[in-house]
This record gives C-alpha cells, structure tokens and sequence, in this order.
C-alpha cells in the first residue's frame, strides 16, 4: 500500500480546498494509506492569525481516541471557515468536537497542553525535514506536489499526483 502524508494547516483555506479535493478522491484512493501531517503555517509569536495551534492538538487527540480524522478536519474547516468559531479559544473547540468526541476531555487535553510537544515535532518534520515551504503539501514515496502561495493546488493537479505519486 502506498502512504500519502499530507501536510496541512486548519486555519489555510487552501488546505481546505485541498481536503476537500482528497474527500472528492477518496474513492479512488483504495491502495493508499494517507499520513495526516499537520503543521502550523504561522507558528505562535507571528501575529498573523488565527493560529490552529489548538486545533492540530486536538486532532493529536481525536486520533488517540480513534475518532474518524476525515470528520474532524471536516469540523476544524467548518469552525474556522463555515462557522467563523475562535479556533483560538479552548472552549469554544470543545463546542465544536461535541457528538465526536467527549468535550470535556477534549477541553482538559487542551488545556493540560498534553499535546505541545507533538505539535513542534509536527511543525519541524514538516518543515525541517520534509522541505515543506507552503501548505498545503503532498509526498508520496519520491513524489512531492506542493501548493503555488496564494494559490494552493488544482483538483486535477492532485489526481495526477495520485495516480503517479509524482508531480
């Protein structure tokens, strides 16, 4: 099976189209494994915002509790894009997550920090390992398909890269 790691920030729109691309996909993807990378396009001091710092620990901890990671991304881009939630607020997350995951577990995860340190790790593979530049971003084996900034990646750009796992 071939593994595809998708890096990703919840707070791009980019990243949303991209993922919205991947579900469109995801049925011709049977012989693929995807890797869920994310990292933050602009790490905390930047003042640029929202930060997604939070939500990329909470998905650290959806995918402990063995929650569908396609229907928490699906949430994360809604509450940062659809709903307009202060993804920045602990609080506001836990809301968010309710039907998926406990959220008073999800708050205290948050809240405890018990996720920070993968969060860098994510953040350092993705960009001192992987050669990230701009999210979203796609490796696959020696296959690499980077969004343009500003501008992301193209639906047909993405299943060209599937089907070739080269760009």
């Amino acid at each position: 099976m071939r593994q595809l790691e998708v890096f990703f920030d919840y707070a791009c729109p980019y990243c949303r189209q991209g993922h919205l691309y991947l579900e469109e996909l995801k049925a011709s993807m049977a012989d693929i494994e995807i890797l869920w990378r994310p990292c933050e396009a602009h790490p905390r001091p930047d003042r640029y915002g929202p930060h997604s710092d939070l939500c990329i620990q909470g998905m650290f901890y959806a995918q402990n509790q063995g929650v569908d990671l396609w229907m928490y991304h699906r949430r994360m881009y809604e509450a940062a894009f659809a709903d307009t939630v202060d993804i920045e607020n602990p609080m506001a997350l836990a809301q968010c997550v309710h039907g998926l995951l406990e959220p008073k577990a999800f708050l205290a995860a948050l809240q405890q920090g018990r996720y920070t340190k993968q969060l860098q790790e994510a953040n350092d593979y993705a960009y001192k390992q992987s050669g990230v530049w701009v999210v979203p971003a796609f490796r696959m084996g020696a296959g690499r398909l980077d969004a343009a900034e500003n501008i992301g990646v193209t639906k047909p750009e993405l299943q060209r890269f599937l089907l070739g796992g080269t760009q």
